[in-house]
């Protein structure tokens, strides 16, 4: 039972720092370290030291003062009600505030980060890790909750649908940021139904390249999007962090170039010139065209060498070359990813943004650059490239035919068939098949199964070389020889946690919005795109919790308003989406064969009106849908009105009385008696009257005015007639 205990509970720790010291000497790491423990007691923090592994130490941290975490937490609804994320103003005592909204544990744990790694002049520690004197704290991050992981992995395991009450649970849990992309995946979810069904029915009934298929995914694409705005406003008000994004904290590494007093509050603002910032952005132009060009040759030229090997190259070891294309793919378009992924990071450092929110999203938007075309360049060039152009493009293959010389016995392996070269009318369909439903099979695995797969085996090879050692006698102090046998089992969780990798919800967020790409892009090509996804996606939400709870460290929570650029990118997918399945229907309208590898086929004013139409209704259909959302209620908009009514109350309450809202009570006529007149005359004859006073003596009461009104009706109406009578 003990045991037991001492695996699931996480004895009040809420953050632990590994301190790493294998790289500096001994004398250094003493040193530093006294400075963490110092800086994390100044903002209030108790701490707890325990070994680690490889050098490092597990540092726990709690709340050592109360009183600075609830006044840390205070501080920080203020600032959300000045901001305008709070509608109403929390109470002036400390207490007050924190009794009034209950504090989640994304709340707690955002708070406690935030004493950490804030600047010390906004109150914080300061720690950020492997940065400047802080380059030996190696990671910072809370621990699981297992108990509460195995309940979440359990229930929804059983369930189909996600409601609001699961998010909000993802939400006090891990922040919003996460929450958002649950609630996103799960809304695209939601709305695969329909064009599951759909296409399905039009694989039956239509085929494939259906002008109503495109049509129908067309309206679906544009619905999603401007529902999920909708939705991401509600989830903001119910969460409390509409506008968040506003708050924007200044980021570390921004360096300003001048300081200049803001003209309205007087504060003194460090600046970088706006139009330094945008020169420098001009320079994405040339690395769009840079990844553009050398992912683009890869890609095209692997294409072309899988074109030859597969329809023209007939000579010996064909069944083991056609698989060429694919390992150089699979081999050379990561690494140069990767390396294009560096540029653009450091690019987006020499932009010098300011805050982190605008650093992500540039990041964020160079990144779907080389997301696109790593992943839709393959459909494009097989669409557009080959089936419209190939028999102009495949005579000049015959340079890879060079490369296979030395393979073939004589010239008739390298020519091709003697029909001549015809085109696979089914390999367009064919890739469709393999990014939608091959690709994400093996992305699963590469993203859920591999990362266990190497972690158990990384852990019995450490565990394998720590018995050679020891057998050796060569092996130091174990890791656990000074740990106090009730905390045993809690530190070998601690540890094992510490390995993990840390997750990043952009990851995720990104692989969604490139399968929205494949649906809205390509989908008219195999209208079963859309069972494939909704199948992966059940699958998606699940697995994703199971790698949070298990493969990752438990992730800082990070509050949001929406899914950020990642939206901007939703709208380009379903805008580009109108033009090339239009595009698509066209060139495949005769019973899905195509141009056939002969452009002379193609009408080109017809291709142009097509897809000119098609964008015109795409423009229109998402006027009509935006106007249709903005009209339907929802839980989000009532609260927000509630809470704004409830603000004004408040307020009038406070300046004028508490009855200033209620309805002023009727009052009785007047009663005019002699007491009452001579009181008049008494008061006119103590001051000077004049027209004015006497205009308004004339008609004490409303009943006056009413009498004489009704009189001078009866005097002044005309006549009726006979025929009015």
């Amino acid at each position: 039972m003990a045991h037991n205990s001492a695996l699931h509970s996480n004895f009040d720790v809420d953050y632990v720092i590994i301190y790493r010291f294998a790289d500096t000497n001994r004398l250094d790491a003493r040193d530093r370290f006294s400075e963490l423990m110092q800086a994390l007691a100044r903002v209030g923090l108790a701490t707890e030291v325990r070994n680690g592994d490889n050098c490092s130490l597990l540092v726990f941290i709690r709340v050592g003062s109360e009183k600075r975490f609830a006044h840390e937490v205070y501080r920080s609804r203020v600032k959300d009600w000045l901001h305008g994320v709070r509608a109403a103003e929390p109470a002036k005592e400390t207490q007050e505030t924190l009794a009034g909204q209950d504090l989640t544990e994304a709340e707690r744990f955002r708070t406690i980060h935030h004493l950490i790694t804030s600047p010390i002049d906004e109150g914080g520690a300061g720690i950020i890790p492997k940065d400047g004197r802080w380059k030996n704290v190696e990671s910072i991050f809370p621990l699981h909750d297992h108990v509460f992981n195995k309940e979440w992995i359990k229930k929804w395991s059983t369930m189909t649908f996600l409601k609001v009450e699961d998010l909000d649970q993802i939400r006090d849990r891990f922040g919003e940021k996460i929450a958002y992309y649950f609630a996103f995946t799960q809304n695209y979810f939601a709305f695969l139904i329909f064009p599951a069904a759909f296409g399905f029915a039009a694989w039956v009934i239509l085929g494939s390249f259906s002008p109503i298929y495109a049509l129908v995914n067309g309206l679906w694409c544009v619905t999603l999007v401007e529902y999920w705005k909708r939705q991401e406003l509600d989830l903001g008000v119910r969460w409390g962090v509409k506008g968040v994004a506003g708050i924007q904290e200044k980021r570390l590494d921004f360096k300003h170039e001048k300081e200049i007093k803001d003209p309205v509050t007087g504060e003194t603002l460090q600046v970088f010139p706006a139009t330094k910032r945008l020169s420098r952005q001009l320079l994405q132009l040339p690395f769009a065209v840079l990844a553009a060009l050398a992912l683009g040759t890869l890609i095209a030229t692997c294409f072309g060498i899988e074109i030859f090997l597969s329809e023209v190259y007939s000579g010996p070891g064909k069944s083991l070359l056609v698989f060429l294309p694919t390992g150089l793919l699979t081999t050379l378009v990561p690494t140069l990813t990767t390396m294009l992924t560096t540029v653009a990071t450091r690019l987006n450092d020499y932009e010098n943004w300011e805050t982190s929110e605008n650093y992500e999203s540039a990041l964020t938007q160079k990144i779907f650059v080389l997301n696109f075309i790593t992943s839709y360049l393959p459909i494009f060039l097989t669409a557009f490239v080959y089936v419209p152009f190939g028999s102009l493009v495949v005579p000049y293959l015959d340079i890879f035919s060079l490369t296979a010389k030395p393979f073939a016995q004589n010239e008739k392996e390298l020519q091709g068939p003697p029909t001549g070269f015809v085109i696979n009318p089914s390999r367009l369909r064919n890739q469709v098949i393999y990014f939608t439903v091959t690709a994400q099979i093996v992305n699963f695995g590469l993203e859920t199964i591999l990362p266990y797969v190497k972690r158990r085996g990384f852990s019995k090879y450490r565990e394998m070389k720590s018995e050679k050692a020891a057998q050796k006698g060569g092996s130091g102090p174990g890791v656990t020889i000074d740990d106090v046998p009730e905390e045993a089992e809690f530190l070998k969780r601690v540890r094992k946690e510490a390995e993990l990798d840390v997750y990043d919800v952009a990851t995720d967020l990104r692989e969604m919005v490139i399968q929205f790409g494949y649906l809205s892009l390509f989908s008219v090509v195999w209208p079963l795109t859309p069972v494939s996804f909704i199948i992966n996606n059940w699958i998606e939400l699940r697995s994703d919790a199971v790698k949070i709870c298990v493969e990752m460290q438990r992730p800082t929570p990070q509050r949001a308003d929406s899914i950020g650029p990642w939206l901007d990118s939703l709208e380009f997918l379903a805008w580009l989406g109108s033009i090339t399945t239009a595009a698509l229907a066209y060139l495949f309208s005769n019973d899905g064969l195509g141009p056939d590898g002969t452009p002379a086929t193609i009408k080109g004013w017809a291709l142009l009106l097509t897809i000119f139409f098609s964008e015109h209704i795409y423009l229109l259909v998402r006027w009509g849908v935006r106007l249709v959302v903005s009209k339907i209620d929802s839980p989000g908009m009532e609260k927000e009105r509630a809470e704004r009514f409830m603000v004004r109350k408040r307020y009038l309450q406070d300046t004028l009385g508490e009855d200033i809202l209620d309805v002023p009570p009727s009052f009785a006529e007047e009663k005019i008696t002699r007491e009452s007149l001579e009181e008049d005359a008494r008061q006119s004859s103590l001051r000077t009257t004049g027209p004015r006073d006497h205009f308004w003596s004339r008609q004490r009461t409303w009943a006056e005015s009413a009498k004489v009104g009704r009189n001078l009706i009866e005097k002044m109406a005309p006549k009726e007639s006979k025929k009015q009578q």
